[in-house]
C-alpha cells in the first residue's frame, strides 16, 4: 500500500508542476508582441526562475489529498478517488479562469493581478472596459477549451494511478508515513531552507519587467497579496490636502546654487553600505579602544556627514531610500510591494541609462526582505550575491563574510569597465554578531558582540580602502560610506530615540575635489539620491529627496517609527507618536516642525496609495 500512495502521490504532484508550467506558457503567449522581444534563453529563465513558487502553490495543493489519504486506509472504497477528481477539477477551472483573465489585462495594466483587483469587482462592467469584446470572446472560448483539455488529462491520470480501491484496514506505518510526508511540505511552502521565505521578489531575475512578472505564479501572487495587503484610505490626514500639499512644497523648495565637492560631473561611484553601523558606534569607544577606529581614521581624508537619519529601523527599510529617495512608511515595509516599488525613479538606473556599468553586492540572499525584486528593477545589471562564492565561504549565518566579499569587490572593481557604479551591503555586524574574529571587547553579553562585530566590519573596510587607495580607479572614484541604520542598544532606549537613527556617511576617493570637511546639517538618508544626482548633474526625479549640497534645500530630517514620526531641523525636534495622537518630546521650535512633519508624512502615504 506505501509503495501505491508514493508513486500516485508523486505523479498527482508531477500533475500539478507540469500544470503551473503550462499556465506560465499561456500567461506568455498571451503576451506575444511583448515576449519576442526577448530571446529564448530569457524566456525560459522565466520557467526557472518561478519553479520555487510553482513547487509552494503544489506543496499547497498536496496537503488535503494527503490528509484525506489516511482517512482512505481506514475506510477503503472509492470515494476518495471521486473526491479527487472533483477537487482537482475545481481547481483547474478556478486556476485556468483567473490566469487567462490576469493574461487579458496585464497589456493594460501593466502588472499581475493582485488582491487590490477585489476593489473594481463591486462594478464589472468597469472592470472588464479595459478588454475589447473579441478578447473577451476569444478569453471565454479559450478557457473552456483548456479547462476542458486539462480536466481530461487529470481524470486520466488518477483513473491510471488511483485505480485501486483499498480495503478497509488500520495502517498505523502508512498513516505515519503520509503525517511526516505532509509535514515535509513544509519546505517548499516556505521556499527551501535557507534564511529568507519566499516572497514575490524570489522570482525576480531581470531588469526587464515583464520577464520578472512572467515568473510569478499567477495565484501565489494573488494569495500573498490578500494576505499582506495595506490601507486602502490614509490613515494620516492631519490637515486638508491643499494645505499638506503647501507646507510640502514649501519643505523642497530649493532654488539655490550647487555645491559642487567633486572635480568631475562623471566620476566612477562606489556606494558601501554598512549593516547597523550607527553613528553611536562610530564615536563609542570602551576604555582607550575605539569601536570604529579605521573609519574615524579615514574621516579627515573626505567630506563628513554626522547628523544624516536612516529612514527606518531595519535593512528593509533603508534600501529603498538609499537607492530610490522613499522615505519609509510606519508599519509598511514598502520593497515588499514590487508593483509600487517598480514605480520608483532609481540614481543607479539613472546611471545605467547614461552608460554606467551598474552592479549590486550583497554576502548573503537577496530574497531576504525581498530585496531581490527592488534591487533587479532599479537600475543593477549585475547581481552578486552568497551563490557567486565558494560553500566555504557561506560560513556565516546570514552568507558570506565581509572581508572576503571585500576582497572579491576589490578584484572585481581593478578589473571593471569605466565608469563604473557598484553598491556594496554588508552583513556581518547583523544579528547574532557573529564575526570569524578574535574578540577585542570582552564579554558575551549582545552589546559587546555588537562591538566586536563593527569592530570586525570597521577593520575589513579599512583594509579594502587602504588597497583601494593604490588603485587607478580609485582617483576617478567616489566613495560613499553610509550605515543603513543603528540599532536599540539597551531595552530603556525608546524606539523612537536619534541612537537608533543617526546615521554616519563619509565621501571618500579621489574624485572628491575637497576633503578634511564636516558637513553637520540634519539630513535624511532618502536625501542620498538627489545629492549624487545634483553632483553628476543627473536632475532630481526624486519626489521626496532633496540636495544636501545646496545652498537652498531646507534643512530637516523626517524618520518613521512603527508607531509615529520624527521630524528634525537644526532648531527643533519633534517626536510624535501617532496612536496617542499627540507629541512625546519636543525641543526648540517644535510647532512648525511638528506642521511640517505631518504634512511630509501625509503628503507621504497619499503618493503611496497613488502607485
Amino acid at each position: 500500500m506505501l509503495k501505491f500512495i508514493i508513486k500516485s502521490s508523486f505523479i498527482y504532484a508531477l500533475f500539478w508542476l507540469i500544470f503551473f508550467l503550462i499556465a506560465r506558457l499561456i500567461f506568455i503567449l498571451f503576451q506575444f508582441r511583448e515576449a519576442v522581444q526577448y530571446s529564448l534563453t530569457d524566456i525560459l529563465q522565466t520557467f526557472l526562475h518561478g519553479i520555487n513558487m510553482d513547487l509552494l502553490i503544489t506543496a499547497y495543493i498536496m496537503v488535503l489529498p494527503l490528509l484525506a489519504s489516511i482517512f482512505w486506509f481506514f475506510t477503503g472504497g472509492i470515494w476518495y478517488i471521486r473526491a479527487l477528481k472533483v477537487y482537482s477539477a475545481l481547481l483547474i477551472i478556478f486556476y485556468i479562469s483567473f490566469v487567462l483573465g490576469d493574461s487579458i489585462v496585464y497589456p493594460f495594466w501593466g502588472y499581475r493581478i493582485d488582491f487590490s483587483v477585489i476593489g473594481y469587482l463591486a462594478d464589472p462592467k468597469e472592470a472588464a472596459a479595459s478588454a475589447s469584446t473579441f478578447q473577451l470572446i476569444s478569453g471565454i472560448i479559450a478557457d473552456i477549451l483548456i479547462i476542458y483539455l486539462l480536466i481530461k488529462s487529470c481524470i486520466k491520470l488518477i483513473d491510471r494511478f488511483y485505480s485501486r480501491p483499498l480495503e478497509k484496514k488500520i495502517p498505523i506505518f502508512e498513516t505515519l508515513f503520509i503525517l511526516v510526508l505532509t509535514g515535509s511540505l513544509l519546505i517548499p511552502v516556505r521556499g527551501g531552507l535557507g534564511v529568507a521565505p519566499l516572497n514575490p521578489g524570489s522570482a525576480y531575475f531581470s531588469e526587464h519587467l515583464f520577464l520578472n512578472h512572467a515568473a510569478l505564479n499567477a495565484g501565489w501572487y494573488f494569495i500573498h497579496t490578500a494576505l499582506y495587503r495595506k490601507p486602502s484610505e490614509n490613515p494620516y490626514r492631519f490637515m486638508p490636502d491643499e494645505e499638506a500639499t503647501r507646507h510640502f512644497r514649501m519643505l523642497m523648495k530649493d532654488e539655490g546654487e550647487i555645491i559642487r565637492i567633486i572635480n568631475n560631473d562623471r566620476p566612477n561611484v562606489l556606494l558601501i553600505i554598512l549593516e547597523s553601523f550607527g553613528m553611536e558606534m562610530v564615536t563609542m569607544k570602551d576604555g582607550s579602544s575605539a569601536v570604529a577606529p579605521r573609519f574615524n581614521e579615514y574621516i579627515s581624508q573626505g567630506v563628513f556627514f554626522p547628523s544624516i537619519y536612516a529612514a527606518g529601523s531595519r535593512t528593509d527599510k533603508a534600501i529603498p531610500a538609499i537607492l530610490a529617495g522613499y522615505p519609509n512608511l510606519p508599519t509598511i515595509q514598502i520593497i515588499r510591494e514590487p508593483r509600487k516599488t517598480q514605480t520608483f525613479p532609481g540614481v543607479f538606473r539613472m546611471l545605467d541609462s547614461t552608460g554606467y556599468k551598474t552592479s549590486f553586492w550583497y554576502g548573503g540572499d537577496l530574497n531576504f526582505a525581498h530585496m531581490n525584486s527592488f534591487i533587479s528593477t532599479t537600475g543593477f545589471r549585475e547581481k552578486v550575491t552568497m551563490e557567486h562564492f565558494s560553500k566555504k565561504d557561506r560560513n556565516s549565518k546570514w552568507g558570506v563574510h565581509d572581508h572576503v566579499v571585500f576582497e572579491r569587490l576589490l578584484d572585481s572593481l581593478q578589473h571593471s569597465r569605466e565608469p563604473f557604479a557598484y553598491a556594496v551591503l554588508s552583513l556581518s555586524s547583523h544579528e547574532p554578531f557573529e564575526v570569524p574574529m578574535k574578540p577585542v571587547f570582552e564579554g558575551r553579553d549582545i552589546l559587546n558582540r555588537f562591538k566586536n562585530s563593527i569592530y570586525y566590519t570597521d577593520k575589513s573596510l579599512g583594509e579594502f580602502l587602504d588597497r583601494a587607495k593604490e588603485t587607478e580607479w580609485w582617483k576617478k572614484t567616489l566613495v560613499i560610506i553610509l550605515a543603513d541604520h543603528c540599532r536599540r542598544n539597551s531595552e530603556t532606549i525608546p524606539v523612537y530615540s536619534e541612537s537608533i537613527f543617526r546615521i554616519p556617511m563619509l565621501w571618500l576617493g579621489g574624485a572628491l575635489a575637497v576633503t578634511d570637511t564636516i558637513i553637520s546639517k540634519p539630513a535624511s538618508q532618502f536625501d542620498l539620491p538627489a545629492t549624487i544626482a545634483a553632483q553628476l548633474n543627473l536632475g532630481n526625479p526624486f519626489i521626496f529627496s532633496k540636495n544636501i549640497l545646496s545652498t537652498g534645500s531646507s534643512t530637516f530630517a523626517f524618520y518613521t517609527y512603527n508607531e509615529g514620526f520624527v521630524f528634525i531641523t537644526d532648531s527643533s525636534k519633534v517626536f510624535s507618536d501617532i496612536k496617542l495622537k499627540g507629541c512625546i518630546k519636543r525641543e526648540g521650535n517644535y510647532d512648525a516642525a511638528e506642521k511640517y512633519g505631518k504634512a511630509f508624512l501625509q503628503v507621504l502615504f497619499d503618493d503611496y496609495l497613488s502607485r
